[in-house]
């Protein structure tokens, strides 16, 4: 019933009756749950504006076993303990953020965040949905519908993260939408700013006019670094090779000269730490390209003295292969004059075999000699052994002489 209670004298006040199909003023009205477990919800569909009113809620058992309406306390009209009271408004009301630690209040770099998002589900058929915008990298993030005490539901959504300096100053938004049987749905959002300390971060150096100046230059070195506390933060300048520092300022400037060349890196220091930059080195104009060309020429030099090493290598062995070779050829030599040699030998022996040969010959000649015509008559010649030794020494001189020549041939040749 709507606006009053009394169910005998206005019958008009009934908006909905389960047992007669009646609704009135609402597009459509639904009863759910089972009253043997205590569970009787009735939904409203399509609630608009002129819906605002109390409502007031009627239970009858047939037949007349029980019937009762549950409504304020007749002594004190302000007691609407039993009364529902719908309020309908243009908008719903923004969720809840909740953070633990208190991100709005600044926490530590790395430590672990709870983020909680929560929204009233009015019609638990139809719950909102909830989304984050700027979601951290190591966010995850849980969404649920839970029952309140009361019997309520809502709809809640848990992000846990580790803060990161990456994320300082991070809004984070938690967006509710409500679905609605119009063309439009219905969002609202609330939002948190993350404010993260952290230690000096990303520290680096910026030179103007540039890091290859000429003599009498003046040149400005600015360290940039991010951190907590960025006006309470403090930077130290060095100089490779010296251990004093330079200057004690976010910037420095100096003319350039010969002296002041070299590897420059600077300190940022907060108070929940420090870090250092990469080294820089400050160059004069013209020094790089001698250091090109240095580095141009160490590479020809290096070319060359390999090609000479290869080139010395490369005759080295060809001359080992050379002599292997004339070895070589001075043994086929040896070999073709030990050839020679054994043949000229051999001629010789064939040589001798031969006037052998003719020795017997002659002999056997001047045996017929001797004994078929004997020369009785001639007593003055000489004695035929006299002349047959005569005779045989001249041709073993002949055979001698020979020899010689053939060996003097064969040695020349």
């Amino acid at each position: 019933m709507k606006k009053t209670h009394n169910f005998r004298k206005d019958k008009s006040s009934v908006v909905f009756n389960s047992s007669q199909n009646i609704i009135q003023g609402f597009r459509h009205i639904e009863m759910i749950g089972n009253l043997t477990e205590r569970n009787c919800s009735t939904v409203f569909y399509n609630i608009m504006m002129k819906h605002s009113d109390p409502y007031y809620f009627r239970l009858e058992m047939n037949p007349n076993v029980f019937r009762a309406t549950f409504n304020t306390n007749q002594l004190d009209a302000s007691d609407s303990s039993k009364t529902v009271r719908i309020n309908v408004i243009d908008s719903p009301q923004p969720p809840e953020l909740i953070s633990s630690p208190d991100v709005s209040k600044s926490v530590m770099e790395g430590t672990a965040v709870n983020l909680i998002c929560s929204a009233e589900a009015p019609c638990p058929k139809q719950p909102p949905t909830l989304s984050w915008t700027n979601i951290p990298k190591s966010a995850n993030i849980i969404t649920q519908l839970q029952e309140k005490p009361d019997k309520t539901h809502s709809v809640n959504s848990t992000m846990t993260f580790n803060a990161s300096y990456m994320d300082h100053k991070m809004n984070i938004s938690c967006t509710v939408t409500y679905p609605r049987n119009i063309s439009n749905n219905t969002t609202v959002n609330s939002t948190v700013m993350l404010r993260v300390m952290f230690p000096p971060k990303e520290t680096h150096i910026i030179i103007k006019p540039s890091a290859s100046v000429t003599v009498g230059t003046n040149v400005t070195f600015t360290c940039k670094s991010k951190g907590s506390h960025l006006n309470n933060m403090t930077y130290t300048w060095y100089k490779r090779g010296q251990k004093t520092p330079l200057a004690q300022e976010k910037m420095m400037s100096f003319i350039v000269t010969h002296n002041n060349t070299g590897w420059y890196f600077c300190t940022a220091l907060n108070k929940f730490g420090n870090q250092s930059s990469e080294e820089i080195q400050l160059l004069i104009s013209g020094s790089f390209k001698a250091v090109i060309y240095g580095c141009i020429g160490g590479l020809l030099a290096l070319l060359v003295i390999s090609a000479v090493f290869y080139y010395m290598r490369t005759k080295t062995k060809d001359q080992r292969q050379s002599q292997t070779n004339t070895r070589r050829k001075d043994q086929t030599a040896d070999k073709n004059e030990d050839m020679l040699d054994i043949s000229s030998n051999n001629a010789i022996e064939i040589n001798m075999k031969s006037e052998m040969s003719e020795k017997e010959t002659d002999e056997v000649h001047y045996g017929e000699i001797d004994f078929s015509k004997p020369h009785t008559n001639h007593i003055n010649k000489k004695n035929p052994e006299t002349e047959y030794t005569e005779i045989q020494r001249k041709r073993q001189i002949n055979s001698v002489q020979k020899q010689e020549e053939l060996y003097a041939q064969v040695k020349r040749k």
